[in-house]
């Protein structure tokens, strides 16, 4: 089977009435493409039928494949095994919950030779306001202000990537919706295309307010990556000498005075506040050296892998059969 020049990434978890439609839609979007694509759906640990009703689009259609992963490990982990098993030049990814459109995907590969990641912007979101998009509104603005790239919609699962953004990825946690920041060191052109957004008819919503938290949390973890994960030292070092040399100056104005003007200084609560100035300053100029140490492991080891796969299901041509392959 020849190369495909699409690739389309779909993550799959208990959306079993939705695999169907969605094939579907996919079919009549893609129709007038004039290139070949691909399908990697990833099964999240799934409970419920969607395995199934995957198995039976990968039997009719040989353009989709599946892969199967032993149990739900995350959006971020669903994505990443589908883009390792992607083979296309251009990657697009979309949810499997039908709230994004696929019809919207031509408007996004109309703009790939110009740019190297395209981003979908849900303008008319059709989720409640106060659970979902007051906190997505609030969470954009913090992430742009960050990071640096300005986006109106980082939680939109629909993107367009050329391959090379992809390849030089690593994800873990919920960096799936940091890969705009995340990619920008390597000076990628990204621009943001309004898409629509529909209502979810099957199945249930996956998001939590958990999640919001962790969202938070790795925006901390990204706002570190993206300025000191190559000399960690520079950010805490710099803090540690600053704190250091508080304390220091602290200190000696406490000694003039006692060798100057001959006050008491053993009972001042200052002197105190100078000490654990000085001791906080050496404790994070150690921080950053161990920092620069596992660093330097980080880069020079291969990283735990964030999913495991049980198996691959390939969709092959019509007067073939279905095939599995074990990883």
């Amino acid at each position: 089977m020849r190369t495909p020049w699409l690739s389309i990434v779909i993550p799959f978890y208990n959306e079993e009435d939705n695999v169907r439609p969605l094939h579907n839609q996919l079919v009549e979007a893609l129709s007038d493409l004039g290139r070949s694509y691909e399908v990697v759906a990833v099964n999240d640990g799934s409970t419920d039928r969607t395995l199934a009703a995957l198995e039976a689009i990968v039997k009719e259609d040989c353009r989709w494949k599946v892969v199967v992963l032993r149990r739900n490990f995350g959006q971020t982990a669903a994505l990443t095994a589908g883009f390792d098993h992607a083979t296309g030049d251009v990657i697009v990814t979309l949810d499997g919950d039908l709230q994004n459109d696929p019809a919207d995907i031509p408007t996004l590969l109309e703009l790939i030779d110009e740019y190297d990641l395209v981003s979908g912007w849900r303008a008319e979101r059709k989720d409640p306001f106060l659970s979902r998009r007051l906190p997505s509104l609030l969470a954009n603005w913090l992430i742009s202000t960050t990071t640096g790239v300005k986006l109106h919609d980082y939680g939109c699962t629909l993107k367009a990537y050329r391959r090379v953004v992809i390849e030089n990825l690593r994800l873990y946690g919920e960096l799936h919706r940091f890969i705009p920041a995340i990619a920008s060191w390597m000076g990628i052109a990204i621009t943001e295309v309004k898409t629509h957004h529909r209502p979810r008819r099957f199945g249930r919503s996956k998001y939590s307010i958990v999640r919001t938290v962790r969202v938070l949390l790795d925006l901390i973890a990204v706002k570190f990556l993206l300025q000191f994960s190559t000399s960690p030292i520079q950010i805490f070092g710099g803090l540690g000498l600053t704190v250091g040399a508080g304390g220091g100056a602290l200190l000696l104005y406490l000694a003039s005075l006692k060798l100057l003007l001959g006050q008491q200084i053993g009972g001042r609560p200052l002197l105190l506040l100078a000490i654990l100035l000085v001791i906080l300053g050496v404790q994070l100029v150690g921080m950053g050296l161990l920092g620069e140490m596992v660093a330097r492991v980080y880069h020079e080891t291969q990283r735990k892998p964030i999913y495991m796969v049980q198996r691959i299901i390939l969709g092959v041509e019509p007067e073939g059969s279905l095939g599995e392959l074990d990883p």
